[in-house]
């Protein structure tokens, strides 16, 4: 959802080998299959309660991406920008739109390839009829003296998509979220996001 965001995977010791990733360079895409290990939660029950459904309606857990799983474990398509075989801990991925955190344990990595991959007549449920709903983000006059011009465009794509839980909407609450090794508070109100501090 937001392309901007720029991750490198790092492989453990015994998988820091150029022959496993050999023909990997020629894919656009790949897939990620990965563990929700900062969800301390078990999931308790089989229904959930999606974002984009406004965080009240209940939904079966397969029928959603939550991270309260049965089986912690992800899913995600990241675009695959280029392979370093040169650093110490080589070979390192770059990969753009990743939607996971900083340290977050990679369990398999395959190629996304178009014909078996992409259903472009695919239906999508529930996401079908609710379309994302983007909050505007405004920062403070003063963002640009801390924050890098690619830096608070990533944030206005992440901010913009209400990482709040959906079924909260007090608009004198501050949230949360950490960044690269910041911890952004926002508030939002009437469909705006007002970045308090980075």
């Amino acid at each position: 959802m937001v392309r901007e965001l720029k991750g490198e995977i790092i492989f453990e010791p015994e998988f820091r080998n150029a022959d496993a990733l050999r023909g990997l360079e020629e894919f656009d895409y790949i897939w990620l299959i990965w563990e929700f290990s900062a969800n301390p939660h078990e999931c308790n029950s089989l229904v959930v309660r999606p974002p984009l459904l406004g965080g009240n309606k209940k939904m079966g857990v397969f029928a959603t991406r939550s991270p309260f799983r049965p089986n912690p474990i992800g899913l995600s398509s990241v675009r695959l920008i280029g392979i370093d075989y040169e650093r110490n801990d080589a070979p390192v991925l770059y990969v753009s739109g990743g939607d996971l955190m900083d340290g977050t344990p990679i369990y398999d990595i395959k190629p996304y390839i178009v014909y078996a991959d992409c259903h472009a007549d695919a239906r999508s449920g529930f996401v079908d009829t609710n379309q994302i709903q983007r909050l505007k983000v405004v920062f403070p006059s003063d963002a640009s003296k801390t924050l890098s011009k690619e830096q608070i465009e990533t944030l206005q794509n992440i901010l913009s998509l209400d990482p709040r839980p959906h079924y909260q909407n007090d608009s004198n609450k501050i949230y949360g979220m950490p960044y690269e090794d910041r911890d952004i508070k926002f508030r939002v109100d009437n469909g705006i996001c007002y970045v308090l501090s980075f």
